[in-house]
C-alpha cells in the first residue's frame, strides 16, 4: 500500500489536564477515552477495539491497560490489546490501532494511555533484577533520568558550542505556549533569568531545563478511510505514518539505560543515529520530508534534548539546533513551530499518554482548532519521541 493508502483517520481526540492530581490512572484514562468518544461522536457501545498503553508503576491493572480502560468503560465486548514500549508505547498503541483498521480487523478504535507517576524522578520498580538494563543502570551507575539528560546537554556543549543561554531559551518558548494550553500542568511564561536562578539539578541542567513526572491521560478514536466517510467526515485528520524503529549496528554515543556503546572498530559507522532514523523512517512511509511540515512535537525531556531532535527531524542541520530556537523559528508564529502544546516543559511525563498527547495536539493544530496556539495553515506535522531500550516513536499527521 502506498502512503494514502493508509491512511487512518482521528475521529476524536481527548485528554485529561497534567497534574499532580493523587488519583488512579484509570480515572484519568477514562476521562481521556469518554472526551476523545464525545469528540468523534461516537457511542462506547460502538468500539470494536481498545489499545491500552500500558503503565508499570500502578499494581496489576497496569499491566493489562486494554481491559482496565474497557472495563472502566463498561465490558461490551471490543477486543483489547496493551502495550508496552516506555516512552514510546502511546505510538505503538496507535499503530496497533492502524494494524487493526487496515487488517479489517475493527471499523472503530479507541487508544487509550494515562499514568499516575511517582513524586520525584523515574526509578526501576523495587525488588532485585540484574537482567533489567534500567535497574543495572540506577545500581551501578547512580544515573538517574536527569544525570542522563546533562549527560546529553554537556555533549552538545562540547561538539556544537550550545550554552546554557541556549538551553533557557527553550523553556522560554515552551513555557509561553504551555501558558496557552488548557491541558499544561505548568500555565505560566518564564523568563531566561528565571531559569538561570532555577536549583542545579544536574549541571550544566537547572530545575527549569527538566520535565516534571505527571498525572494525566490522553487518547484517540481511529477509523479507516472509508468508515469515516460513511459517517459524513470528508476531510478528518489523517495519520499517514507511525514508526517504531530500533536502533542499527553500531550505537557509538552512550543511549542509557546501556552503560557503554558498541564497538565501531570493526563495523564503521552507523551513518545516521537512533533518533534521526525514527523520524527518517516516519518521512520515508509519509512521502513527504522536513520542508512539508507546518509544526512538530517533539519529546523534550530537557531543553538540550529538544534541540536534539530539531537536527535529528530534520529541521537544520547538525549543531544547528541552538541557532533555531535563538532565531525564533520554533516559537509560536515562527516558520516551523517546535511543541506548540509546550511540550513536556508544560506539562511534564506521563509516560504511556505522551506519545498519544502529542498526536492530539497535531490533530487540534491541523483541525485549526487549538485557539491562541494555533499555527497558521497547519497541513502537516510530525511528532517525535524516543522510549528506552531502543523504541522508537514519531507519528506523521495531515490533513
Amino acid at each position: 500500500m502506498t502512503g494514502h493508502e493508509r491512511d487512518v483517520a482521528v475521529l476524536g481526540a481527548g485528554m485529561h489536564p497534567w497534574g499532580k492530581w493523587g488519583r488512579s490512572f484509570v480515572r484519568y484514562g477514562t476521562v481521556a477515552a469518554r472526551a476523545a468518544l464525545a469528540d468523534a461522536g461516537v457511542d462506547w457501545t460502538d468500539v470494536d477495539s481498545v489499545v491500552g498503553a500500558d503503565t508499570v508503576r500502578n499494581g496489576y491493572p497496569g499491566y493489562v491497560a486494554g481491559a482496565t480502560f474497557a472495563q472502566a468503560l463498561g465490558w461490551q465486548g471490543a477486543r483489547v490489546t496493551s502495550v508496552y514500549a516506555a516512552c514510546a508505547s502511546g505510538a505503538q498503541a496507535i499503530a496497533t490501532a492502524r494494524a487493526q483498521i487496515l487488517a479489517g480487523l475493527a471499523d472503530i478504535v479507541l487508544v487509550v494511555g494515562a499514568d499516575a507517576a511517582p513524586k520525584g524522578f523515574f526509578a526501576p520498580a523495587g525488588g532485585g533484577r540484574p537482567d533489567d538494563p534500567d535497574w543495572v543502570r540506577f545500581r551501578v551507575l547512580g544515573a538517574t533520568n536527569p544525570a542522563y539528560f546533562a549527560l546529553y546537554a554537556r555533549r552538545r556543549m562540547a561538539v556544537h558550542g550550545d550554552t546554557s543561554e541556549d538551553f533557557a531559551l527553550v523553556k522560554v518558548k515552551n513555557a509561553a505556549a504551555g501558558a496557552l494550553n488548557p491541558y499544561a500542568r505548568y500555565r505560566k511564561a518564564v523568563t531566561a533569568e528565571e531559569v538561570a536562578a532555577s536549583a542545579v539539578v544536574a549541571d550544566p541542567l537547572r530545575l527549569l531545563d527538566i520535565c516534571a513526572t505527571s498525572d494525566g491521560a490522553a487518547a484517540l478514536v481511529l477509523c479507516g478511510m472509508d468508515y469515516a466517510r460513511s459517517r459524513g467526515v470528508t476531510d478528518p485528520v489523517r495519520i499517514r505514518a507511525v514508526s517504531t524503529v530500533t536502533p542499527t549496528y553500531p550505537r557509538t554515543v552512550l543511549d542509557l539505560p546501556d552503560i557503554a556503546t558498541d564497538s565501531a572498530v570493526g563495523a564503521g559507522s552507523a551513518g545516521v543515529g537512533f533518533r534521526a532514523s525514527i523520524a527518517r523512517a516516519a518521512y520515508e512511509e509519509a512521502g513527504l520530508g522536513p520542508e512539508d511540515l507546518s509544526l512538530a512535537e517533539v519529546y523534550d525531556l530537557s531543553t538540550a534534548l529538544e534541540l536534539e531532535w530539531y537536527e535529528d527531524i530534520g529541521l537544520c542541520g547538525e549543531g544547528e539546533g541552538a541557532k533555531l530556537v535563538r532565531e525564533g523559528t520554533t516559537a509560536l508564529g515562527g516558520r516551523i513551530p517546535v511543541n506548540p502544546s509546550g511540550g513536556l516543559a508544560s506539562f511534564g511525563e506521563a509516560v504511556p499518554a505522551q506519545a498519544i498527547a502529542q498526536v492530539c495536539e497535531l490533530t487540534w493544530q491541523l483541525r485549526g482548532a487549538a485557539g491562541e496556539r494555533q499555527v497558521a495553515g497547519a497541513r502537516a506535522g510530525i511528532t517525535a519521541n524516543q522510549g528506552l531500550f531502543g523504541h522508537g516513536s514519531a507519528v506523521v499527521a495531515v490533513r
